[in-house]
């Protein structure tokens, strides 16, 4: 088999230490909640290797690359149509996945952020993802409040998903090298069905203090509601950085009560 090109327009660098590659699958931990794993962006198959050599795991690869689709194919016969050849932010869980199930993957960098709100959106069906992202991305989604990393994708994940950053990868360990460092984090769905307010209106709080996040949330959700309606309610002196999840979720539901009056 010929080898599979990467290309820049995808977003590709292919992982090539098999040593990470088999820490990153022995980090999908919590499988008494699921028994089947969708790989995105598998390329060659480093991690799918990893993979398929689990027992308690029924894999599904999928990938946007043609190229990469016929190398696995090649590599892969038993797959059959567990290998998919398509757009994963496109892809309908539903019709694929009956039940619960994980995901994990060397993540394309271009469409990080992307990949994290497919995964939020489907919350219900995906209990634990482990991806190789951007460090920064990586810390941008395990950071606490209170730090400069801490952002809108920090709290819709921590929201609903418990994240543990697990480890730094560098750039000679990928084909081509990306310029920067990268890192692994798993997501593990933690026990919120539904957050204790009204959700939509949580998420437009949320994008509204951190769309301004060096002025007080007086300011910041003003394009939530009128200033001319809130009180003095001390998370109004706040910035957004300085709220947790709960924060967030006991200033939505006093933001209703006053939108109310």
């Amino acid at each position: 088999m010929s080898l599979v090109k990467a290309k820049k327009h995808l977003g590709q660098h292919f992982l090539t230490d098999k040593g990470i590659a088999n820490r990153i699958v022995e980090s999908l931990v919590n499988t008494d909640k699921y028994n089947q794993v969708l790989e995105v962006g598998p390329g060659m198959g480093i991690l799918s290797d990893f993979l398929l050599q689990r027992e308690d795991l029924q894999t599904y690869l999928i990938d946007i690359d043609t190229e990469s689709f016929h190398f696995l194919n090649e590599k892969y016969p038993q797959l059959g149509e567990r290998l998919i050849n398509g757009d994963f932010l496109k892809l309908d869980f539903d019709e694929i996945f009956p039940g619960q199930f994980a995901i994990i993957g060397n993540f394309p960098y271009n469409i990080s952020s992307q990949i994290l709100f497919k995964i939020l959106d489907n919350r219900h069906k995906v209990v634990e993802m482990v991806g190789m992202f951007q460090k920064e991305v990586a810390q941008r989604c395990a950071s606490p409040a209170g730090t400069k990393d801490y952002g809108i994708l920090s709290v819709f994940l921590q929201a609903y998903y418990k994240i543990d950053y697990l480890f730094t990868v560098k750039p000679g360990t990928f084909n081509p090298p990306p310029k920067v460092h990268s890192a692994v984090i798993r997501l593990t769905r933690n026990e919120v069905e539904t957050l204790d307010c009204d959700e939509k209106l949580f998420w437009r709080v949320v994008k509204a203090g951190f769309n301004q996040r060096r002025k007080t949330l007086r300011n910041a959700v003003s394009a939530v509601m009128p200033k001319d309606k809130m009180d003095d309610h001390i998370y109004f002196e706040k910035r957004a950085e300085q709220l947790t999840v709960a924060d967030f979720v006991a200033l939505t539901k006093h933001i209703s009560r006053l939108m109310l009056v």
